[in-house]
């Protein structure tokens, strides 16, 4: 599966923003789905998951109440709504698939198959 996300750019501190990832072929629905962000001169780190029903989420303590994943498997897309954002949320963020939702750390970058570009979010304070 083919991953691209989209959606990032520039907000205030307090603002929302958006995020898609578009998968391309017919097994996005077989995936669980998950959100990593990696800030500049920071390793890479879990976001969230999402099961492949969309009916599991699990976050991140360090978004929880404030973002929510969900999915869209007619549209083959993923999404990351945050809210309440601040700057140190500013990084790229990174889509990527996984084949199971409960076989292998969420956290861990390796359990993960697929992964698409960045897309830059910055929070301004």
């Amino acid at each position: 599966v083919q991953l691209q996300a989209s959606g990032g750019g520039l907000v205030q501190a307090g603002g929302s923003l958006r995020l898609s990832c578009a998968a391309s072929g017919r097994s996005f629905s077989t995936y669980a789905m998950g959100w990593f962000r990696q800030a500049p001169g920071k390793e890479r780190e879990f976001v969230a998951v999402i099961s492949w029903s969309g009916g599991s989420t699990y976050y991140a303590d360090s978004v929880k109440g404030r973002s929510t994943i969900s999915r869209d498997n007619t549209k083959n897309t993923l999404y990351l709504q945050m809210n309440s954002l601040k700057p140190e949320d500013t990084a790229v963020y990174y889509c990527a698939a996984r084949r199971s939702y409960y076989s292998g750390s969420y956290y861990y970058t390796g359990s993960y198959d697929y992964w698409g570009q960045g897309t830059e979010v910055t929070v301004s304070s």
